[in-house]
């Protein structure tokens, strides 16, 4: 039977099949409701305005006011009583360049300005929220729904994310535990999804198991889950199976190639070959296969062999042929078509193409001389404009009648015999010193701080913002400092400041708490664990439960003769104690520390050579850091003062 055809067409199924389920899984979310759709645009709004607070304030605020002017009246707020309102939930840098759609998948490095928020920080319709309460119920019968609506609340009704917690309180949960075992029901777990299901493989016809989801009565809760769990499973399964298919047809081919005898011999490692895998160079006289040709782009690239292999004049590969019986080494050079063709068999062949195309034109920028803009991120770089707008300066006063005046005082001044002295030494000593300064080797430059400035000046014009092109990077970055560009950049920025920040933060959302009714996020400070909001719901502290109808009988009625221990005759919640928060509190700041440590070494920040000890050592004992540009501030001083000069009397 020919490859790739069928003796009989496959029977049709009773059943939906897996694209029609997919689909139906994938139609496009209903639109808004008008009220709705203006507070996400409100939202969209004060995001922009104060990049730097989390989405979570600005629902708050937007949900307790009118239609009627909301924005100006949040905004006005936020600028009158910015700290009570906010009350520490900052958005770290991080968070502030996500444009992913749902924020829990990859990050992005793409320019987020003018994109829309993450899903999971709009306000979500309520079909979207009776879906995601519906599926949650269903999972998790042996959690009361007052928990679950708790725990949605906490996380804006995201399911993804609220998923998670849920797992981690169902497995604590004593009634969950003793209802699944009477039920012989299994507990939920975060590998197998109870909207997960998978199809019967079709061997006959090399079709394996499919992850289909079953799909709910919301569209946009269906492409969330399909987008999350879904979709990255079949993306995975398809380059498994294309890696397949190019292993049987070069297995094939090679078959076919020996048995009509078209196997040819490879210059550099004697392997005979197809002519689908070789390679000639542009000299017509050696055939190279295309597995010497990966062997020496890897050498050229991860080992010593640059110089070697690599002809940069060109920006490709040197014919690697052996030379034998007397003959030259080959001067000739590989095609780059063919350099691409061979590297996209290996699996990390698109990465090793980019780095050989990067490593070239870093090498070819280097040898023009030009002064260039690189980014510190990724090998993109490109010539500074500013280097090129000073190259024909043309000096001008911006005021002519200034220097009529400055020329009339001059004059003024020679007439007094006082200062004709001066004046005569003054012009002798520059005369002597343009003329010792031509006659030197070197030159002084003496009009270099001139230029400076006025590179500076232009700089200043232009912005400090560098916006790397790279298709694979696209981050922005501050050519001052060098650091990822965040709105209300701040240059030499305290990264312990960020650090102490990133924790609080952390360890603030560890115990927190949000109300399902009126959303508002609270924490206890003391007392017993019934919590009644300003709304009236009351919960319970320990496991998010609404406790409005049993009130204290929610909690444990027993006498213990040794307090602190655990009840031998319940697993209520307790009243005052509750579980370790000095502990939880402790575990958010060290994930939150070591994250934040994790991302400063991939920014290639020195603040980690000091080590996390010296660090700690310095904010305990005095809780600020002095910035290293206070060591240069004579110089900036005189450097500030002439560019104010500059600015002033000559045109830019």
């Amino acid at each position: 039977m020919p490859w790739g055809s069928f003796s009989s067409p496959a029977p049709r199924s009773a059943t939906p099949s897996v694209a029609v389920l997919e689909r139906i899984a994938l139609r496009e979310p209903e639109d808004e409701e008008p009220d709705l759709h203006h507070l996400n645009d409100s939202l969209q709004i004060l995001a922009t305005i104060f990049p730097d607070i989390q989405p979570e304030v600005f629902r708050e605020l937007l949900a307790n006011v009118s239609e009627e002017s909301r924005v100006q009246i949040v905004t006005e707020s936020l600028l009158k009583h910015r700290a009570k309102l906010v009350r520490g939930r900052y958005r770290q840098p991080q968070e502030r360049e996500v444009p992913s759609f749902y924020k829990y998948r990859a990050a992005c490095t793409v320019d987020s300005r003018g994109m829309p928020l993450a899903m999971e920080d709009r306000f979500r319709n309520e079909s979207y929220q009776a879906a995601v309460k519906t599926a949650l119920y269903e999972e998790f019968k042996g959690l009361s729904r007052s928990t679950i609506r708790a725990v949605l609340a906490e996380y804006n009704y995201s399911y993804t994310q609220a998923r998670p917690t849920l797992l981690n309180l169902a497995s604590k949960s004593w009634r969950f535990s003793f209802t699944s075992l009477i039920k012989r029901r299994k507990a939920p777990s975060s590998t197998d999804h109870p909207l997960i299901t998978w199809s019967a493989p079709e061997p006959r016809l090399n079709i394996p198991a499919r992850p289909v989801l079953t799909y709910t009565e919301n569209a946009e809760l269906n492409k969330e889950l399909y987008d999350t769990l879904v979709a990255p499973v079949l993306a995975r399964m398809e380059a498994e199976q294309i890696v397949r298919d190019r292993a049987l047809a070069e297995q094939l081919n090679e078959a076919q190639a020996e048995e009509a005898g078209d196997m040819y011999d490879c210059g550099c490692c004697f392997t005979p070959c197809t002519f689908e895998q070789l390679s000639v160079c542009d000299d017509g006289v050696h055939y190279i296969c295309f597995r010497c040709i990966r062997h020496s782009v890897n050498e050229a690239l991860y080992g010593q062999g640059w110089a070697r292999n690599i002809n940069t004049e060109r920006g490709t590969l040197r014919c690697i042929a052996l030379a034998t019986n007397g003959t030259k080494e080959c001067n000739g050079c590989l095609p780059l078509s063919s350099i691409q063709q061979a590297l996209a068999t290996e699996p990390n062949g698109e990465e090793t193409w980019r780095k050989l195309h990067e490593r070239s034109t870093t090498s070819n920028l280097i040898q023009s001389g030009l002064p260039i803009l690189k980014c510190p991120f990724c090998i993109y770089a490109e010539v500074d404009e500013v280097y090129l707008a000073t190259q024909h300066l043309k000096w001008r006063l911006k005021n002519r009648g200034l220097l009529v005046l400055t020329s009339a005082i001059l004059f003024h001044l020679l007439s007094i015999p006082a200062f004709r002295g001066p004046f005569r030494f003054l012009v002798l000593f520059t005369f002597l010193f343009i003329t010792l300064n031509y006659l030197l080797k070197t030159n002084i430059q003496i009009f270099a701080p001139l230029i400076e400035s006025r590179k500076r000046l232009a700089r200043k014009s232009l912005g400090l913002r560098f916006s790397c092109l790279s298709p694979f990077c696209g981050r922005r970055s501050c050519i001052s400092c060098h650091k990822e560009w965040h709105d209300i950049h701040i240059c030499h920025e305290s990264e312990r400041q960020a650090l102490r920040t990133a924790i609080e933060r952390a360890q603030a959302e560890a115990i927190k708490r949000t109300c399902p009714n009126c959303n508002l996020s609270f924490v206890k400070a003391s007392g017993c664990n019934k919590l009644t909001c300003v709304c009236g719901y009351q919960m319970c502290y320990v496991c998010r439960q609404e406790v409005g109808k049993e009130g204290y009988r929610h909690f444990c009625q027993h006498f213990r003769p040794d307090p602190g221990k655990p009840c031998q005759e319940c697993d209520r919640c307790d009243l005052y104690k509750m579980e370790d928060e000095e502990a939880v509190v402790r575990r958010a700041g060290e994930s939150a520390e070591r994250e934040w440590w994790e991302n400063q070494v991939k920014e290639g920040c020195s603040l980690w050579e000091q080590g996390r000890k010296g660090v700690r050592k310095e904010q305990q004992t005095t809780g600020t850091t002095i910035p290293s540009s206070l060591r240069f501030w004579e110089r900036a001083f005189w450097e500030g003062l002439l560019d104010q000069v500059v600015d002033t009397l000559v045109v830019a």
